[in-house]
């Protein structure tokens, strides 16, 4: 059952005995506050969430108090567990989360499995859902916009592939471990090689700090021998699985489901240790790798290419993001749009059809759009003419005075402070949930905090 508000008011007969200092919220909480009353606002929650559960079943969490939950969690960067312990600890955060005082916090895996279940559709709603009370309450006039893309980094090591090796050997015996604890019938095993791995992980490291010529020949050959140590596993987990998916016994008290669900698991791990190891004949062989797998944890993360001297490649997913604001000069801070995200190098041009529909759904036609050089002019300029915005591209642009062209020019290199802003206070930069969806909620939910900080002061 969907309750959007917490039954019971924060305000008890014990808050009457605390200081008159701790029932006041601090400036910055107390700003937040008043942005999140309404019940525009929670509407989202309810289209979204399935209507035959909505009147029946066991009540959820207050949406009000998960919502401001993840407000506090994306501004501060905590996890789950340490917004859960601070939120419980602290007497402000209790009274803007709307928890009394003897009330529990959620518990952290309430909140996690929460914020998978709703998904990115339904922060992206409430993102417009934000612009457009802004421009509706706020007198918010968004006469420029800025687009610029970055990379949300996957949570991943750095990949090479003698590490997918290992990685493989592990999760191949780990998972063929569970599927012989539900199907006790089963003969055949996976045996773990991961500290025959290990023995010639340490060979290659101890071989590159020599610095000797014939390095790239102990890569390979070390690279070879992992794979062949994966080889062999893989050929044991498809004999296993052959075996396992003819058995129709299963452990007692463990459901048909379970079963299926150790099957797909181990089906799966086998499908990336064959990409993994055709990966290594192709760049062995020297031939184009197109579709790089880069981790078994998140395999949808994939090499980014952004050329930079620092982090020339960075691994996960490109983000566009776009800011309207109500002016272009010096410190303007506007909304930003929902954010677009692809896995890969992706074109800038290929995430702007959605940011023009964004655009056109909300009603906004702002008089002059900042681009970088990664957008190309022609097709730039033909999705934003029905809006009748004026394109600016340093370098690329004709038909604009000199001091046009200065001002634009300020005004776009601001999109690379925001964006840094973003990453160190809104944690943009990195998603902590795997997978292209994990990515798009984590980014979603880090512009939602931004955009309400911002409207707290408009």
């Amino acid at each position: 059952m969907l309750r959007l508000t917490p039954p019971q008011p924060v305000d008890t007969v014990w808050d009457c005995l605390l200081p008159a200092e701790v029932r006041v919220l601090p400036h910055d909480l107390a700003l937040l506050d008043q942005a999140l009353w309404g019940p525009s606002l929670l509407a989202p929650f309810q289209s979204h969430w399935d209507q035959a559960a909505r009147g029946q079943g066991r009540p959820t969490i207050p949406i009000a108090t998960y919502l401001r939950l993840m407000v506090v969690k994306h501004r501060t960067g905590w996890g789950y567990e340490t917004l859960v312990r601070e939120v419980s600890d602290s007497l402000h955060l209790r009274r803007f989360c709307l928890l009394a005082l003897h009330q529990r916090v959620p518990d952290e895996s309430t909140v996690r499995k929460l914020t998978r279940r709703l998904g990115s559709p339904l922060v992206a709603d409430l993102i417009r859902g934000l612009i457009a009370t802004a421009l509706r309450e706020r007198h918010f006039r968004p006469r420029a916009l800025r687009c610029d893309s970055t990379v949300a980094e996957a949570d991943i090591r750095y990949p090479t592939d003698a590490h997918l090796c290992a990685n493989a050997v592990r999760r191949l015996a780990r998972e063929a471990r569970k599927l012989r604890a539900l199907i006790p019938t089963i003969r055949r095993r996976v045996r773990d090689r991961s500290r025959a791995v290990g023995r010639r992980l340490r060979a290659l490291g101890q071989s590159l700090s020599r610095r000797l010529g014939e390095s790239k020949q102990a890569v390979r050959r070390f690279t070879e021998q992992c794979a062949e140590q994966a080889r062999r596993c893989l050929s044991e987990a498809g004999r296993l699985l052959a075996e396992a998916r003819r058995r129709r016994a299963r452990a007692r008290g463990r459901s048909r489901r379970a079963r299926q669900q150790a099957l797909a698991r181990l089906a799966a791990t086998t499908e990336l240790t064959q990409r993994i190891l055709a990966q290594i004949r192709q760049r062995f062989a020297e031939e184009k790798i197109s579709d790089r797998l880069v981790s078994l944890a998140d395999p949808e993360a994939r090499p980014v290419r952004r050329g930079k001297r620092a982090h020339p490649t960075e691994f996960g997913y490109v983000v566009q993001l776009t800011e309207l604001t109500p002016h272009t000069r010096r410190g303007s801070r506007g909304l930003i749009l929902p954010p677009k995200l692809r896995a890969g190098s992706t074109p800038e041009n290929s995430l702007l059809p959605e940011t023009v529909s964004e655009l056109r759904g909300l009603g906004v036609a702002p008089r002059e759009a900042a681009f970088d050089r990664g957008f190309l002019y022609e097709d730039t300029s033909q999705l934003l003419a029905p809006l009748g915005t004026r394109i600016f591209i340093p370098e690329v642009s004709e038909g604009l005075s000199p001091r046009t062209r200065r001002r634009l020019k300020r005004y776009r290199v601001g999109s690379e402070g925001r964006i840094a802003h973003l990453k160190r206070q809104y944690a943009v930069g990195r998603s902590r949930l795997r997978g292209t969806e994990g990515a798009r909620i984590w980014e979603n939910w880090s512009v939602l905090a931004y955009n309400l900080d911002t409207l707290a002061t408009l």
